[in-house]
């Protein structure tokens, strides 16, 4: 089963293949994700990977590590807010 992986604080030069290498080194890398801005197409500095093993692994050992001058934030990603979840964000007061 794949687990998914929370990366933020990444260079906004960073690639998926940098990604996938950085983690590769410590089991199966499934997918990378890098998220860009909607309306801008510019990287947002932060990512998801899945790997199917070592997982543990990158995480202990990419955390705090330094890529591009910045210290990268490592985790498990935790699941994703409901939309309807009843906060106040994007609801209009009419």
């Amino acid at each position: 089963m794949s687990q998914k992986i929370y990366v933020g604080n990444l260079p906004f030069t960073a690639t998926d293949d940098e990604i996938r290498d950085l983690f590769g080194a410590h089991g199966s890398v499934d997918s990378v994700n890098l998220v860009t801005d909607r309306e801008t197409g510019r990287p947002r500095g932060f990512g998801f990977v899945e790997m199917s093993d070592g997982a543990d692994e990158a995480i202990q050992a990419l955390h705090q590590k330094d890529m591009g001058g910045r210290a990268l934030n490592v985790s498990i990603a935790k699941p994703r807010r409901d939309s309807n979840d009843g906060g106040s964000r994007h609801q209009k007061s009419w």
